[in-house]
């Protein structure tokens, strides 16, 4: 069995890292972070051009029809680049409500006209749902979404009585919450309150499982792409730095920390390209799949860009260095949609009636 990406799947990837290198480099970014701009318009604009939020989603919806793995590929790009758009945002609305036949927000969403946000909270319970004459209606605050403050529709899991269901609101209607202060300047985060607001069903129990195995696996891929470029920074920075009339790179301790690295991003790239694919292919193993993934990579990336600031040594703790936007940035993906030990208690839920029934969990 062949695990390496495919040619087209390579091709793919060349094609976003490129595109990225172009319109969201590190030159680009740093200036996107001084504006008070919620998103990079233009390079927002040509993503849409090349059919990135459309390319896991059939034809005969308006998609490209490729893939769940093809999709992470990109996720992955973007996360190397610290890209500022809302894309995994929008998609994460757009396959919700694709799943709900929500034809008309799923229409707006895949042609970029509206964009989405997830509004996925640690505590199960931050928002309550009533129903009443037939339509549902929201009340709590959420943890901080992103791109609330400029997103269309919000996606928003809330407890039912005893269980959960998916609801979306429109932010065009109620009208959005204030950007808050936040130390990822490439991502506006705003706290999403609701009080007696209308919302639209979109599913029970299994759509608000559905929806966080996609966030975990999205925020997963994402990681991959920011630590990948933490470890090749390092790596070019260990080989030009010189302390004692050698590059810090020849000692032992460093090539060791930056062994370590590489070994957490290749476990990164398997787990999240796995729990993509799971994504895709559906199954029993999805979720499971998909927690992996979350747990590795926020552990991971922890790890790698703790080891990346170490190497860096003085220069890595300023603010005037690139990696400090990727650092932030893993900060915050760590805790979306559930972080490590949250999903390790999902883990045990998901994989204890194996352990019962005496079968494996491999």
């Amino acid at each position: 069995m062949d695990f390496d990406l495919s040619d087209d799947q390579l091709a793919l990837r060349n094609a976003a890292v490129e595109l990225l290198a172009d319109q969201a480099g590190p030159t680009a970014v740093r200036a996107f972070s001084e504006t008070t701009a919620p998103f990079d318009a233009t390079l927002w604009a040509s993503m849409l051009e090349q059919g990135w939020i459309g390319l896991a989603f059939s034809e005969a919806v308006g998609g490209v029809g490729l893939g769940l793995v093809e999709l992470a590929v990109l996720l992955e790009a973007i996360g190397g680049s610290c890209a500022p758009v809302p894309l995994a945002s929008t998609v994460l609305a757009a396959r919700a409500c694709e799943r709900s036949n929500v034809t008309g927000a799923l229409d707006g969403l895949l042609s970029g006209e509206l964009i989405g946000c997830v509004a996925w909270s640690k505590r199960s319970d931050a928002i309550v749902a009533n129903e009443r004459n037939g339509a549902w209606f929201l009340s709590g605050r959420t943890d901080p979404v992103m791109y609330a403050s400029i997103a269309n529709l919000a996606i928003v899991p809330a407890v039912i009585g005893d269980t959960h269901g998916l609801f979306a609101v429109d932010l065009d209607e109620i009208g959005r919450p204030a950007r808050e202060p936040a130390m990822d300047l490439t991502r506006p985060l705003a706290w999403l309150r609701l009080d007696e607001t209308s919302a639209q069903f979109l599913g029970a129990a299994q759509a608000v499982d559905s929806l966080l195995d996609d966030g975990a696996v999205f925020a997963a891929a994402e990681m991959l792409g920011g630590a990948q470029a933490v470890l090749d920074m390092t790596v070019a920075y260990a080989k030009d730095r010189v302390q004692f009339g050698r590059p810090i790179g020849s000692f032992q301790a460093v090539k060791h920390r930056c062994a370590d690295m590489l070994v957490d991003v290749e476990g990164m790239r398997s787990t999240a390209l796995w729990a993509a694919w799971s994504l895709g292919a559906g199954g029993a193993d999805t979720s499971i799949a998909a927690s992996t993934a979350k747990c590795w990579a926020s552990d991971a990336s922890k790890r790698v860009m703790a080891s990346g600031l170490q190497v860096h040594g003085g220069i890595g703790f300023t603010w005037e260095h690139d990696l400090h936007f990727f650092m932030k940035r893993a900060q915050l993906d760590q805790l979306l949609f559930g972080d490590a030990a949250y999903h390790r208690n999902r883990l045990a839920q998901l994989l204890r009636p194996r352990v019962e029934a005496g079968e494996s969990v491999v």
